[in-house]
C-alpha cells in the first residue's frame, strides 16, 4: 500500500452517461420496488417497496455521480436535500448533518456500506469509484438500523461482480495540477464465480497553498454463486491516502473574507497525514423454498491516522492575533500574525461487525405481512494517542503572517502527551419490522429494536491508568402508516425513538451519555399522470438530548450540549421534462437549535434555548437540468447545476460568528466520440464565488474552491 506512486500517474475521469439522465429522487415502483443488486438484497430492507415506506427516500446513482464529476462521497452528498457539510477534521474525513443533526463530531459521520458501518474509525475521504448507488433514507428509521441519527441513514451500495465482461478506464486532468485515473473491470472466472476490480489513483494539488494529495483506492470483489438460491459475496477495500492537515483560514473580526482563501497557516515541514484502511465484507444470501430469505454478513475494518500538524491556536490567552506584543524587539501588530500549536497524532481503530436476518412475506386473514427479524453486533476499538507542543503568546515565535505566510519554523519542539486513551465499544441488537398491507390502500409499519451497549475508556495518561465504564440498554420503537390514495399519490406518517452512543470522553475523562431522540414525519409522494415527474414533500420534527458540540470551556474538546430540536420541510422534484430534457430540484428548510440554556464561559454570555446549531443552513436548494442532443451524428449532452446554501452559525463558542450564504453555478457536458470513447468536461463554481463550506471555530474555517475545471476521457470495453 505504501508505494502508490507507481500506480498510474495520469488523471481523472468524468464519465457522463447523461443520456441515461440518472436522477436523485424517489423513483417509481417499477424501478426500485426492491433494491436487489446482482441478485443480492440489501440488509435491513426486507421486501418492502421503497415507495411504500413511510419516509422520504433519495437515491443517487453512479451515473449521476459520474455526470457531475463527484469523485468523492462527500461532494456527492451535496446533491441530497437537507444534507449539510460539517467540520471535516483538517479536510481528512467525511462529515455531514442530515436534517440538522450531525452526530459525533469526534469521528467521521456515520453511514453504512452494504449495511455495515463505514463511519467508525479512519477511512479518509471516501472515493466514489466503487459506488453503485447512495441511498439517503431520511427520517425515522432507528428502530431498524439502530444506533443512528434520527435525521436519516445513508447506505452506500457498492458495485458487484457481473457474469459478463465489461469495464472502462477513465482519465482526467484539471487546474491545480489535478490528475486522476480510474479503472473498473468485471468478468466471470467460471459459470459460478465472477470477479470485479475497480479503483482510482489521485495525484492532485489544491487551491490551498502547499496542499497536495496522493490517494489510492482499490476495491476487488468476488461473487460465488453456490446455487440458484445461494450466493456469497466477498469485498476487499484498500485505502492509502497522504494529505496535509489543513484547518482552513482565519476570520478577522468575524469576517472570513478578509484573508485570501489560498493562505495556509499550517506548516509544510510537518509533511502529510497518512491514512491507511483495509476493509473486508462477507455477504451471504440464501433463498428458502417458502419464499423467505436469509441474509448474513461479516465485516472487519482496520484503519490508522498518523502524522504531524501545525494548527492555529484557539485559546485567546495564547493567540497574538488579538493583541499587540513585543517579541525580540519586533512589534507584532494586531490582525497581522497568527500563533500556532503543533500536534502529533497516532490514531488506530478496528471494527468487527456481524449481522443475520430473516425476511419474507406471509398472509394473515386478509392482510399481507412483510416481515423482517434480525440481530447484529459489533466490537469496536479506538486507540487515540496525541502529543502536543504549545507556548503562550509572550514567548512563542511559532506564528505566521496572515497575509504572507513564511514557513520553516518547525524545529525540534518536544511534544508532550495530550491524549492517550483506549476506547472499546461492544454492542448487540435485536430488531424486527412488520409492514402490514391492511388493504390495497392502507399500509401500517410496526418496528422495535433492542440494543445492549457497553463502553470502556482507559485513560493511560494517568498513573496508574484509570478506566471509565458505562453500560446502556435501550428499546427503540417505530410506527408508520401509508395511505396510497391513487396510483400516483400516497400520504404517510411516521414516528420513531432512537438511541446512539457517543464515542470518546469529555475534557475530564468522563464518558459521554448516549444520545436519545424522538422523530416525527408527515409526507406526500406524488407522480405525474404520465409517470415522468416525481415529487416528495415531507414535514419533520426531531428532538435529541446529550448531543456533542465544542466545549465552551476547553478549546478543542467536546461536551454534551444538552437538548436540541430540528424541524423543517423538504421538497424533492425530479424526472423528465421531455424526451431530451431532465431535471432535479430539491429544497430544504431546517430550523435546528438548542432546547436548553447553555452558559458560555469564554465569552461570559448565556446561549439561550433556541440558539442555532453550528453549520446548519435554514434554507438550501439544488437545481440540476440536462439536455441530450445530436452533434454531427454523435450523442452529446450539456447541463448545469445551481446550489444554494443559506448563511449559518460558524461556531458554538461565539454565536455572532456566521458563515455567509453562497450560490454555486456548475456546468457539465459530454460528447460520445465513438462507441467506446467519450469526452467530458466539468466547470465548478463558474462565477468564481468566494464561499466557506463549514467551520469549527472562527479561526478554523474551511473555504470553498474558486473556479475549477476537469476534462476527461473514458474508454469503455
Amino acid at each position: 500500500m505504501k508505494n502508490t506512486s507507481h500506480f498510474i500517474i495520469s488523471v481523472i475521469r468524468v464519465t457522463i452517461y447523461l443520456f441515461a439522465a440518472p436522477m436523485l429522487y424517489a423513483q417509481s415502483a417499477s424501478e426500485i420496488e426492491e433494491v436487489t443488486v446482482f441478485g443480492q438484497k440489501q440488509p435491513y430492507r426486507g421486501d418492502v417497496p421503497l415507495e411504500s415506506l413511510p419516509q422520504q427516500v433519495q437515491v443517487i446513482s453512479a451515473d449521476l455521480i459520474d455526470q457531475l464529476d463527484h469523485t468523492e462521497f462527500q461532494s456527492a452528498l451535496d446533491m441530497a436535500g437537507g444534507v449539510a457539510r460539517q467540520n471535516s477534521f483538517g479536510g481528512l474525513w467525511d462529515s455531514f448533518a442530515i436534517r440538522g443533526f450531525a452526530g459525533d463530531e469526534n469521528l467521521p459521520s456515520g453511514y453504512l456500506i452494504n449495511g455495515f458501518s463505514g463511519g467508525r474509525g479512519y477511512s479518509g475521504n471516501r472515493d466514489t469509484s466503487n459506488i453503485e448507488t447512495i441511498e439517503v433514507l431520511k427520517g425515522p428509521g432507528s428502530a431498524l438500523y439502530g444506533r443512528g441519527e434520527p435525521g436519516g441513514t445513508i447506505n452506500v451500495v457498492t458495485k458487484k461482480p457481473q457474469f459478463e465482461k465489461r469495464g472502462h478506464i477513465n482519465a482526467s486532468f484539471g487546474n491545480y495540477s489535478n490528475r486522476r485515473v480510474e479503472a473498473d473491470y468485471t468478468n466471470k472466472l467460471s459459470d459460478s464465480v465472477a470477479f470485479r476490480i475497480n479503483g482510482a489513483y489521485k495525484d492532485a494539488g489544491s487551491f490551498r497553498d502547499t496542499i497536495e494529495t496522493k490517494k489510492l483506492d482499490l476495491t476487488p470483489s468476488l461473487l460465488f454463486k453456490i446455487s440458484d438460491k445461494t450466493s456469497i459475496n466477498y469485498e476487499l477495500e484498500i485505502l492509502d491516502q497522504e494529505t496535509p492537515f489543513d484547518r482552513g483560514i482565519v476570520a478577522i473580526d468575524l469576517d472570513p473574507e478578509v484573508v485570501d482563501v489560498e493562505n495556509y497557516y499550517g506548516e509544510p515541514q510537518d509533511g502529510p497525514i497518512k491514512i491507511e484502511a483495509t476493509g473486508h465484507q462477507f455477504l451471504l444470501q440464501h433463498d428458502l423454498d417458502s419464499g423467505w430469505s436469509v441474509l448474513a454478513g461479516l465485516g472487519y475494518r482496520d484503519s490508522s491516522f498518523e502524522g504531524l500538524s501545525s494548527e492555529t491556536e484557539l485559546s485567546g490567552s495564547r493567540q497574538i492575533l488579538t493583541r499587540t506584543q513585543i517579541q525580540d524587539q519586533i512589534e507584532v501588530a494586531p490582525n497581522s500574525y497568527v500563533n500556532r500549536q503543533r500536534r502529533e497524532r497516532d490514531y488506530d481503530a478496528t471494527d468487527l461487525s456481524a449481522r443475520v436476518e430473516l425476511t419474507g412475506t406471509f398472509e394473515s386473514d386478509s392482510m399481507t405481512h412483510h416481515f423482517l427479524v434480525g440481530m447484529d453486533a459489533y466490537d469496536y476499538e479506538l486507540d487515540t494517542v496525541q502529543n502536543r507542543w504549545r507556548d503562550n503568546f509572550q514567548t512563542s515565535t511559532y506564528y505566521v503572517d496572515l497575509n504572507n505566510p513564511v514557513y520553516g519554523q518547525a524545529q525540534d519542539q518536544v511534544l508532550g502527551p495530550n491524549t492517550d486513551r483506549l476506547e472499546t465499544q461492544k454492542a448487540f441488537g435485536i430488531y424486527f419490522q412488520d409492514q402490514i398491507d391492511i388493504s390495497d390502500q392502507w399500509k401500517v409499519l410496526l418496528g422495535l429494536r433492542y440494543d445492549d451497549f457497553s463502553q470502556d475508556i482507559t485513560n493511560r495518561r494517568n498513573d496508574p491508568a484509570t478506566v471509565s465504564t458505562s453500560e446502556e440498554t435501550a428499546l427503540s420503537p417505530r410506527f408508520g402508516v401509508t395511505y396510497e390514495a391513487t396510483d400516483n399519490l400516497s400520504l404517510y406518517a411516521s414516528y420513531a425513538e432512537g438511541f446512539r452512543p457517543n464515542s470518546g470522553a469529555d475534557a475530564y475523562g468522563n464518558n459521554f451519555d448516549p444520545e436519545e431522540s424522538k422523530s416525527y414525519e408527515l409526507g406526500m409522494k406524488l407522480a405525474s399522470l404520465d409517470g415522468h415527474i416525481y415529487t416528495t414533500i415531507a414535514w419533520f420534527k426531531m428532538e435529541k438530548s446529550n448531543i456533542l458540540t465544542a466545549d465552551p470551556v476547553n478549546a478543542g474538546e467536546s461536551a454534551a450540549l444538552g437538548g436540541a430540536e430540528s424541524k423543517g420541510l423538504e421538497i424533492d422534484i425530479a424526472g423528465e421534462l421531455s424526451d431530451s430534457v431532465d431535471m432535479m430540484f430539491s429544497y430544504a428548510y431546517v430550523d435546528a437549535g438548542t432546547t436548553s440554556d447553555l452558559w458560555n464561559f469564554d465569552w461570559w454570555v448565556t446561549l439561550p434555548a433556541g440558539s442555532e446549531l453550528v453549520n446548519i443552513p435554514k434554507n438550501s436548494a439544488n437545481l440540476m437540468m440536462s439536455k441530450k442532443f445530436d452533434m454531427n451524428g454523435a450523442d452529446a449532452s450539456v447541463g448545469f447545476t445551481i446550489n444554494y446554501v443559506d448563511d449559518r452559525l460558524g461556531e458554538t463558542i461565539d454565536p455572532t460568528y456566521r458563515l455567509p450564504k453562497y450560490t454555486l453555478v456548475n456546468l457539465f457536458g459530454s460528447y460520445q466520440l465513438n462507441d467506446q470513447v467519450k469526452l467530458t468536461m466539468n466547470i465548478d463554481n463558474l462565477l468564481d464565488e468566494k464561499y466557506y463550506v463549514s467551520s469549527y471555530h472562527k479561526w478554523w474555517t474551511t473555504p470553498g474552491a474558486p473556479t475549477n475545471y476537469v476534462m476527461g476521457v473514458t474508454y469503455s470495453f
